[in-house]
């Protein structure tokens, strides 16, 4: 994936959509943002779990080949134009993953260390705790399956992080919840009024999310997550 990067964002989850919207832009070579549409197709990858870098690959793939096309003259328009090379960028990550050829590919190593940071969590208050250990074995014990796929995990990993944030903000009480929301707002003010509600309330959710795990020194449970 060379020559391809990503800006830094003061917000993990707003990283993604940023780093989406600069990238094209910057590419197509014209001031003009994305639209709520762009801001709708962001939102469905990112809820696909592709990978950033996943996306910014069929992005490049897509300009490059305008740019060596008969209608190189015509800017391109739409983020949309990039869906169908994304989409073939993606299905090359995923054969590659299964060849383990994707670096980075270790499943089972990635699961085996979810469950070691759950294992040593700093601060769990009594219902986390109860929820964390069961939760690192079993995933100790997805790790020993041979057939693992991230595609497949991803809904059983979304749902047990799903659980132990509920555990967590229990623990934690309204006080905390609501700190932690009001800074994640705050790193949304530039895109209030940009994104389309829909998009700004699960990057919202993620943002909240991922702060309350680091909080324990946890990572968000999934494997195409920034």
């Amino acid at each position: 994936m060379s020559g391809v990067g990503a800006p830094a964002a003061t917000d993990s989850e707003a990283a993604y959509y940023q780093a989406v919207e600069e990238f094209f832009v910057a590419r197509r070579g014209d001031p003009l943002f994305l639209s709520s549409a762009d801001w709708t197709l962001v939102h469905r990858w990112r809820k696909q779990g592709l990978l950033l870098r996943v996306v910014l690959r069929g992005i490049a793939d897509a300009l490059d080949g305008h740019a060596h096309s008969w209608g190189r003259e015509r800017k391109v328009g739409s983020l949309r134009y990039c869906a169908a090379e994304v989409d073939a960028a993606h299905e090359r990550w995923e054969r590659a993953l299964a060849l383990g050829q994707e670096e980075g590919s270790d499943v089972a190593g990635a699961l085996r260390g979810f469950a070691g940071a759950l294992e040593v969590a700093d601060g769990l208050g009594p219902t986390a705790r109860q929820a964390a250990i069961p939760l690192a074995r079993a995933l100790r014990e997805r790790a020993e399956d041979p057939a693992l796929r991230p595609r497949d995990l991803e809904p059983w990993l979304a749902a047990r992080e799903a659980e132990l944030l509920a555990a967590i903000r229990a623990d934690s009480g309204p006080q905390e919840s609501a700190r932690v929301e009001s800074e994640v707002e705050a790193t949304l003010t530039p895109y209030r009024g940009r994104m389309p509600e829909r998009v700004l309330a699960q990057v919202r959710a993620d943002g909240v999310a991922r702060r309350l795990m680091a909080g324990h020194g946890l990572s968000r449970l999934s494997l195409v997550l920034l």
